[in-house]
């Protein structure tokens, strides 16, 4: 199992908001996290809920089959379509008016 590595003081990181209600015995020790290690909460709740994602071999697994499921579904060759392309005529040829100067 890897070790979880908190830097002091290092909250600045770009942040997304996240509602959530956590138990108060996990909200206690958050909080004397953040005053050991000089740290904010959402900075703690993000570098400990990417340290959880990552240990996560099951999620991991199934991340990495959603990506190259993605990844062959993008690169899968798409049949040309046979529409027909129309071409719009100029402004002007559509409007003989305009041509001439006349307004409405």
């Amino acid at each position: 199992m890897s070790k979880l590595k908190i830097e002091k003081g290092a909250s600045k990181v770009r942040r997304s908001p996240l509602k959530a209600t956590i138990d108060g015995t996990v909200a206690d020790d958050l909080e004397l996290m953040c005053e050991w290690s000089e740290n904010d909460s959402s900075y703690l709740v993000n570098l400990l809920l990417g340290f959880a994602i990552a240990q996560s071999e099951d999620f991991q697994k199934y991340k990495a089959e959603r990506l190259e499921a993605s990844a062959a579904g993008r690169t899968e060759a798409k049949p040309a379509s046979d529409a027909i392309r129309k071409i719009l005529p100029s402004a002007s040829a559509a409007s003989p008016q305009l041509e001439k100067g006349v307004t409405a």
